[in-house]
């Protein structure tokens, strides 16, 4: 591995580049925080399909994509005078060590509970008015409710064990169905939300993070799916030409690959 001059070295080596591309190249030099945050999102979910798949060399590769854009909005902050690289890495250096006082400090921890915990407890002393303020708005709903459950523990707000929160689960699936039988709509889609949360909920319970859960799932039934095309073109048919019990034969060819 690199020695820490090193890093150093090749991090100083993208700051330059970044300079050069900033006065020379014509697509460098029209970009803005506004017009980098959709590709900023693109790439962290491109990190993400990297980090499922366990594919280390895309991992290395998007982690590259991720962080050239971090020193782009630094170098645009630094061009507007309002901040630069090394105001980003001492404000976040800075918020580590106010945040661990169990390292830098004298507190004393036993776990990894207590640690979530004062940590929750810092922030509102830093001005927080809710410990659910950290959860950014534009998260996709699924990871948004993983978070607000996780702020929510954070401070003592849960469930005491696992069987409490299944029966949660077969609570809200109950009202769900009562609904589905009314005919209602809107409750359908209330109910419906209602089951999804206490799922997520559950899932934490099991250690599950239920976003990768799901699209572990997404992947799996993608890859079967494409595997059940390919069989239908090798006979020459389109799936809509297929019955269902055609297609299941291929589908259940695919579960065992």
């Amino acid at each position: 591995m690199n020695t820490r001059q090193q890093q150093l070295d090749a991090f100083n080596r993208l700051l330059d580049i970044m300079d050069d591309l900033r006065e020379k190249c014509p697509w460098d030099k029209k970009q803005t925080l506004q017009s980098l945050r959709h590709l900023t999102i693109e790439e962290t979910y491109e990190l993400g399909d990297a980090i499922l798949d366990n594919d280390l060399q895309e991992i290395k590769k998007e982690l590259g994509d991720i962080l050239l854009h971090i020193v782009f909005y630094a170098k645009i902050g630094s061009e507007t005078g309002d901040f630069d690289i090394a105001d980003v890495a001492n404000e976040i250096c800075d918020k580590l060590i106010h945040r661990h006082p169990h390292i830098y400090g004298d507190v004393v921890v036993e776990d990894e509970e207590q640690v979530k915990q004062n940590w929750e407890k810092l922030k509102l002393k830093e001005g927080k008015k809710s410990v659910l303020e950290g959860v950014p708005k534009s998260l996709p709903a699924l990871v948004k409710a993983s978070r607000i459950q996780d702020k929510a523990k954070g401070v003592g707000f849960d469930w005491e064990e696992p069987e409490q929160v299944w029966e949660k689960v077969q609570e809200e699936l109950q009202e769900f169905k009562d609904e589905v039988e009314n005919g209602d709509a809107e409750k359908i889609e209330s109910e419906f939300g209602d089951v999804l949360f206490s799922m997520i909920n559950y899932a934490r319970f099991l250690n599950i993070n239920p976003e990768d859960a799901l699209e572990r799932t997404n992947k799996k039934f993608i890859k079967r799916f494409t595997y059940l095309e390919s069989k239908a073109g090798e006979m020459g048919k389109s799936l809509a030409d297929m019955t269902l019990a055609e297609m299941d034969v291929f589908w259940n060819e695919a579960k065992k690959l």
